[in-house]
């Protein structure tokens, strides 16, 4: 198996993963502010991410690797996390998931603008038409606003993640897929234990079983556990082309939806999973 087929490999668990991201931090807004949740999240990930360098014995990163550090940190760790948690107060998670069929778009061309990726004419092509897909269905959604603010916070989270995202599979190669999020986490800790403790809760009392279940799982799997996964796979796969992956998570991410939280998947949603698909098999064929 060749060197591609690995990072294809790799960034399909990745994705897997970060499909329960959406249904878990729906559980979890149910009971714990954006706030807190952002912060405990990468509070708890920093700490296991933490463990995990010093038993391995990783030495610290070069002076020029903060600076991506640094981006990382403040795209994936804190920005896509709170912004989509701001939104899924307002949205269900199954609509936030349709979402994320633009980051394979906006990953690709941070991997073209960071680390110099020149993908073919027939990749933009598919890319393009996989998102344009999503852009149809928010333009003919039923609610009153043409667009609502949730939908701007997962537009401004989507643009961060792919952001991170190429900063981070860009910096992997060099570094390593696991030691940078767990680098970023580190970085970031000090400012998220703060923020955590200033919106922590007054009533634990008050917190459902589902909610810690929603914490549980974007500490330790989506903060923490996929990126191992997905930033091996862009560091060895290329990270515009990888990042087509990231089409098929609204397909895994509605059906959690159903199944964990009951929410109504419209056929306009899994008509639009299904053509993204297909697009990000046509993508890989001419990346």
């Amino acid at each position: 198996m060749n060197k591609i087929n690995i990072g294809w490999i790799n960034g399909l668990i990745g994705v897997i993963i970060f499909a329960g991201s959406m249904p878990a931090t729906r559980l979890a807004v149910a009971d714990f502010s954006p706030e807190f949740l952002t912060g405990a999240r990468a509070t708890i990930a920093a700490i296991f991410g933490l463990i995990c360098l010093i038993m391995l014995k990783q030495q610290l990163p070069r002076p020029h690797q903060y600076k991506s550090l640094l981006i990382v940190a403040l795209t994936v760790v804190i920005g896509f996390p709170l912004l989509t948690a701001f939104a899924l107060q307002s949205i269900s998670a199954a609509r936030s998931l349709v979402f994320v069929a633009l980051l394979p778009l906006c990953t690709a061309i941070f991997s073209v603008l960071r680390a110099g990726e020149n993908p073919s004419l027939k990749f933009w092509l598919f890319t393009l038409l996989g998102s344009s897909f999503v852009i149809i269905f928010m333009l003919n959604n039923d609610s009153t606003n043409l667009i609502s603010q949730g939908d701007l916070y997962m537009i401004a989270a989507i643009i961060a993640c792919g952001f991170g995202y190429a900063e981070g599979g860009y910096l992997s190669k060099t570094l390593g897929g696991w030691q940078v999020i767990c680098w970023a986490l580190s970085l970031a800790l000090p400012f998220m234990l703060i923020f955590s403790l200033y919106y922590i809760p007054h009533n634990w009392g008050d917190i459902s079983y589902s909610a810690y279940a929603g914490l549980f799982y974007v500490s330790t799997f989506s903060m923490l556990i996929g990126f191992f996964f997905w930033y091996k796979g862009l560091a060895m796969g290329g990270i515009a082309k990888v990042g087509q992956i990231q089409l098929i998570q609204p397909f895994f991410g509605l059906m959690l939806c159903a199944i964990i939280l009951n929410e109504t998947v419209s056929f306009n949603m899994v008509l639009v999973s299904i053509a993204v698909i297909i697009c990000v098999i046509c993508a890989k064929k001419f990346a």
